[in-house]
């Protein structure tokens, strides 16, 4: 018998790419009722950080988890979550999320120039 185990309206026929997708816009929804100026900013995940990115060369110590393209020439500002940094670096669903809170939170604190803590003042609690 071939075909899918569940119906895509089941949570698990969601890639981990999805399910992933859905914690940055989850954690980005909480930012937004305190921030309504993200509507402003595109957040947008990636697999991998490029070699050749504008952060400049990383090394296998620090491997960025996310990154900040400023707002130019007629383009909005970007917040970047690079999955498999962030994957690799958590064991369960809760972890991950609460990981991807915190690399969404610094991010956009850079881009709006303000401490981690000013963005979400649970920042740093677990």
């Amino acid at each position: 018998m071939r075909g899918p185990i569940a119906p895509p309206q089941v949570p698990l026929a969601a890639s981990r790419a999805e399910v992933f997708a859905d914690l940055v816009q989850d954690s980005v929804e909480r930012l937004e009722r305190r921030w309504p100026q993200l509507a402003d900013i595109d957040f947008m995940v990636l697999e991998v950080p490029r070699l050749d990115g504008a952060g400049g060369p990383w090394n296998d110590e620090a491997v960025p988890l996310g990154g900040t393209i400023p707002a130019q020439e007629g383009r909005r500002a970007r917040v970047v979550v690079y999955r498999r940094p962030v994957e690799i670096r958590t064991k369960g669903r809760e972890e991950r999320a609460a990981l991807v809170h915190e690399v969404v939170v610094e991010q956009v604190a850079e881009l709006l120039g303000l401490t981690p803590e000013t963005v979400d003042p649970r920042y740093g609690e677990d």
